[in-house]
């Protein structure tokens, strides 16, 4: 997660592995970056992937309350995308600052290790052959 003031908006052509079309506005030039970064990396930007209104994906808003963005942004390895349930804002929490809170709900799935079969010392007969022992 992180403060990247980058807007990677709706229109995911050519980065369709990176991120979904559920984004707002336009991409800007730190978007580029981050989206390039993400398909480096294999990265997804998880707030992209998921449908919900515009005051649940806005994590910006202007002093004047003119202008608002999405800005800020969650990313998780590919691998584990399946895992990722949800990315939504959060507006009421007071966390003193401009932004607001990025929630993310994931649901991990573990497997269980086989049991450990507790192993036998083994002893070295060999040394008994030894007078000193």
């Amino acid at each position: 997660m992180g403060d990247m003031n980058a807007k990677v908006g709706f229109d995911n052509t050519g980065y369709e592995r990176v991120m979904g079309t559920h984004g707002c506005g336009k991409i800007n030039e730190n978007g580029e970056r981050l989206v390039d970064f993400c398909s480096t990396n294999n990265l997804v930007v998880g707030g992209s992937i998921f449908p919900h209104k515009d005051i649940h994906k806005l994590t910006w808003y202007s002093p004047n309350l003119r202008d608002k963005n999405q800005i800020d942004h969650l990313m998780i390895n590919s691998t584990w995308r399946r895992s990722l349930l949800d990315v939504k804002v959060k507006r009421g929490a007071d966390v003193g600052s401009d932004h607001q809170l990025i929630t993310a709900l994931i649901q991990l799935k573990l497997r269980a290790t086989g049991k450990k079969v507790p192993s036998r010392k083994r002893f070295d007969i060999d040394k008994l052959e030894d007078i000193k022992v």
